[in-house]
């Protein structure tokens, strides 16, 4: 068996790892990467391998970054499944012709303004897929429960359990070989923060011989949630009561808006804020919110009981969807008592970034930043402390107060890494530190090594093959 990362690999978008064994080769994820300028060109030479020989595609979850090459996969000649659990399936159904129709969009745009210039790199103005192209992608996805033995080829089998990133995320077992040759090889996928809202905490994983674990927040540890609680409560209070402002929160569609509705509503139930006008500015979001809802059985109790609350208490904790861009449009006339949700989650493209137009340069609103921002996109630049960026053509000054409320990711920090992998029973043969940016990815390499005393674990290069005795 041998090993081959062709993104991930010092970054935190683009997972795809090819599995190369003695019966055949598959795919483990399949996704964009997002952010800075070359996320692009990266996206178009994707791919470049020999697609007729993977057997089958595994996906950990529904996120971009993991399954938003799968359209241009099937594009491309690729005629096999493509395993995921059924939430994941579900979630497919909606985000890959979301992502379709923006590469459409886009590529029209660019093709208006390349006719202005007379630009003559025709290629880059082609979508990366389209619509169509996306439709038929669906149609590889296969649904298997968690919990549940598959065989999808000679030498293969795989069992999907529940990782807590995410609605329908998994990590994925894959036993590959037969007799004395058999190693287990465990990928974590993206491993959610436990203790945390909606959705169960991650499965322990008590064997594995190769390894490829997720380091996001590899160099770091989150803030305790209940002072993530108390610093968020505040925002909105001083936003919202204290300066007559907006509160405007990027969150990815696919479980950040779902998590953070929870967290506001909870915040009211229990008296640490005042009733709050809610709305959330994103067609995907409020159809993966009623997705959410129709999968109730992968939620844990704390969280169907404070669903029944929010239910039975409309008036203190006022949800309103929107979904008509004239009715998105309206809520820029609106100057204060709003908490404004809406994707994306970094700020580089959809609704958000109209109400960071105007909202960002007035000192009474806030920006609460709830999630990981990726290196080149807006939302980093605002983390950083930008004082002016750049939005559809114009510079908007940065007068509103940005608030970073890290204890809300969905991804584990450092020390719940660790715990998840303490409960390995024996070391791996090999570890592979994956999705993280270096400084991450070589802190928890370090950790695992000093810490669990485990042989060192290999922060993987793109595109290199790593073969496993």
């Amino acid at each position: 068996m041998k090993l081959s990362f062709f993104g991930a690999a010092g970054e935190v978008t683009g997972s795809c790892l090819r599995v190369d064994h003695a019966h055949g080769t598959f795919l483990v994820d399949c996704g964009l990467f997002q952010g800075g300028r070359q996320a692009e060109v990266k996206n178009r030479q994707a791919l470049d391998f020999d697609l007729k020989r993977i057997d089958f595609v595994l996906l950990t979850h529904a996120h971009l970054d993991h399954s938003g090459l799968i359209p241009r996969l099937v594009a491309l000649g690729y005629k096999g499944p493509v395993y995921a659990t059924p939430a994941t399936v579900d979630l497919l159904e909606i985000m890959l012709m979301d992502a379709a129709h923006i590469q459409e969009k886009e590529a029209e745009w660019a093709l208006r303004h390349a006719r202005n210039r007379q630009a003559r790199h025709r290629v880059e103005m082609t979508p990366l897929y389209t619509v169509e192209q996306a439709r038929a992608s669906l149609g590889r996805l296969k649904a298997v429960p968690y919990e549940t033995d598959c065989h999808p080829g000679a030498g293969v089998s795989f069992r999907f359990r529940e990782a807590g990133h995410i609605l329908g995320s998994a990590i994925i077992e894959i036993d590959v070989g037969e007799g004395s040759g058999l190693r287990r090889l465990v990928v974590s996928g993206d491993l959610g923060q436990p203790m945390r809202p909606v959705l169960r905490d991650p499965v322990r994983v008590e064997r594995a011989d190769v390894l490829c674990v997720e380091s996001t927040y590899g160099n770091r540890a989150h803030r305790s949630f209940n002072a993530t609680l108390d610093e968020l409560a505040d925002a909105i209070k001083q936003t919202l009561v204290g300066r007559g402002g907006n509160v405007i929160i990027p969150a990815f569609a696919v479980g950040r808006t779902q998590e953070i509705l929870f967290v506001l509503a909870d915040l009211v139930r229990a008296g640490r804020i005042g009733p709050l006008k809610v709305v959330v500015d994103s067609p995907m979001a409020s159809a993966v919110t009623a997705l959410t809802v129709r999968h109730r059985e992968l939620w844990d109790e704390d969280t169907r009981q404070l669903f029944a609350w929010s239910q039975e208490n409309g008036a203190r904790f006022d949800v309103r969807f929107v979904q008509d861009v004239e009715e998105s449009m309206a809520l820029n006339s609106v100057k204060g008592g709003l908490v404004i949700i809406s994707a994306s989650g970094m700020c580089d493209a959809g609704r958000v970034r109209h109400h960071l137009r105007y909202n960002l340069g007035r000192s009474e609103c806030s920006i609460v930043i709830a999630g990981f921002q990726a290196a080149g996109t807006l939302g980093r630049r605002l983390v950083d402390g930008a004082r002016q960026v750049s939005l559809f053509g114009e510079r908007v000054p940065v007068r509103a107060r940005i608030h970073t409320i890290g204890g809300l990711s969905a991804h584990a920090d450092q020390p719940a890494l660790l715990d998840w992998l303490a409960h390995i029973k024996q070391p791996p043969q090999r570890t592979f530190v994956v999705h993280g940016e270096p400084l991450g990815a070589m802190a928890l390499a370090d950790a695992i090594h000093a810490r669990l005393g485990w042989p060192a674990p290999v922060v993987p290069e793109p595109g290199v093959n790593y073969p496993i005795p």
